[in-house]
């Protein structure tokens, strides 16, 4: 319905109303659209642009807005925001190089790897030698080392062939709990629920700079980590963790004589 000040408003039917509408699109400028006209010839069909601006100019945009809400919860919920910041900046080096700093109770520590899985609470980074779990609660820094070329993309590639993505439609928790590389694309898995798929691992599990504990992993459930050691059961709070990292063959000799001796 049309309304004017100080009059009743005039009633508008669909007739008049499509009229007005037909003479209003004969007045629109019409914009060139080559990727309509390229899908048009190929038989695709037509698409909604989802902007008035350009693709790669609503890309941009759409990292700005992310960007800018990320900091925004930080200045409103310092700890929310550092794991939020944490997760984006190792979810962008996914597979690439990096150096975290951390502390274990007073300790200052570092430690570089490559990002291997970035779960909800911790990240996993490994090199040559070890495989290491740190939980963001006790990251104060991470950067990418000097040197290191800093990659614009995360080098993740995953080709669905027909046979996976009817998988994926009609039985989806099967197909992707048995693949890591799925499970880390679809799930941000908790550092409990990542522990409970390396047992058999012997680690070592630092709960502050005085106490480490040495064994493999038998059982991970919602609050606890379970190791065994010669024997020796050994139950830890996962709250109370503070760095995982997997022990060489050497280490863990050295470390069984030690327990002998004394």
């Amino acid at each position: 319905m049309e309304r004017h000040k100080g009059k009743p408003p005039k009633k508008l039917y669909l007739n008049e109303y499509t009229e007005k509408l037909l003479e209003q699109r004969k007045k629109e400028q019409e914009k060139e659209n080559l990727i309509n006209e390229f899908n048009i010839k190929n038989g695709l069909g037509l698409t909604s642009p989802t902007t008035s601006t350009t693709t790669e100019e609503t890309r941009l945009l759409m990292e700005y807005i992310d960007r800018a809400n990320m900091f925004n919860i930080s200045k409103h919920d310092e700890k929310r925001g550092k794991l939020i910041k944490l997760r984006k900046f190792f979810k962008s080096k996914r597979n690439q190089q990096v150096e975290i700093y951390f502390k274990i109770g007073a300790e200052a520590h570092y430690k570089e790897g490559k990002v291997s899985t970035v779960g909800r609470d911790f990240v996993m980074i490994t090199n040559l030698r070890e495989r290491m779990w740190i939980p963001y609660s006790v990251i104060e820094s991470a950067n990418i080392p000097f040197g290191i070329p800093n990659y614009s993309n995360t080098h993740q590639h995953y080709l669905y062939d027909n046979n996976l993505r009817k998988k994926l439609v009609h039985q989806f928790g099967e197909t992707v709990s048995k693949r890591d590389l799925l499970k880390q694309q679809f799930f941000e898995e908790s550092l409990q629920t990542n522990l409970d798929s390396w047992r058999e691992t012997f680690v070592a599990v630092y709960l502050n700079e005085r106490t480490k504990k040495i064994g493999k992993i038998r059982q991970v459930d919602a609050t606890s980590l379970n190791l065994i050691f010669f024997g020796e059961d050994v139950s830890l709070k996962i709250r109370e963790v503070k760095f995982i990292e997997t022990l060489r063959l050497f280490s863990l000799i050295s470390h069984f004589y030690k327990t002998l001796s004394r």
